[in-house]
């Protein structure tokens, strides 16, 4: 496999998630509190996640429990911290050898259970994931009347062209 569609789904991804928090934010006074922390927590899920396999492809730990925070954090700071991840996403893929998206990655999920995926693997579920759940908070706009960011394959072709 060839580095590039991993490449230009972490780049998919990083737009997507860019206009997804610019929308959020656009739209959060207008929401209810409890419509706020319905997304917040779907930001937090999202980025968590990005941060456990970004530690699992790194080797390292990542002392999560759970599939999102303890405590809830500030939209800014799950801003700040998804668009830091997300590049670190797209230099990760840029500087992976063709033949490491292949490589066997052992790991542990919060479960407890133990998982083995490829390198490749991981970023196709960081992708996917991502997009099911943008589409969630999307949805939540769209319910209460707000419009939702951009989130296809083919917005971020036609915005790139």
């Amino acid at each position: 496999m060839t580095p590039l569609p991993y490449a230009q789904l972490i780049d998919i991804k990083r737009w997507a998630d860019r206009g997804l928090y610019e929308a959020v934010a656009r739209n959060f006074s207008a929401l209810s509190p409890e419509d706020q922390f319905i997304l917040l927590r779907v930001l937090d899920h999202i980025h968590t996640v990005d941060r456990i396999f970004q530690h699992h492809l790194r080797g390292l730990p990542h002392g999560f429990a759970a599939a999102r925070s303890e405590t809830m954090p500030a939209l800014a700071a799950l801003a700040e911290g998804a668009a830091a991840v997300d590049d670190w996403y797209g230099a990760y893929v840029g500087g992976l050898a063709a033949a490491a998206f292949d490589e066997p990655v052992d790991f542990v999920f919060t479960s407890g259970k133990p998982a083995r995926m490829t390198r490749g693997q991981i970023l196709l579920h960081v992708c996917l994931h991502g997009t099911y759940h943008r589409g969630n908070a999307g949805a939540l706009l769209q319910l209460r009347g707000l419009v939702p960011s951009p989130d296809a394959i083919t917005d971020f072709l036609e915005a790139a062209a």
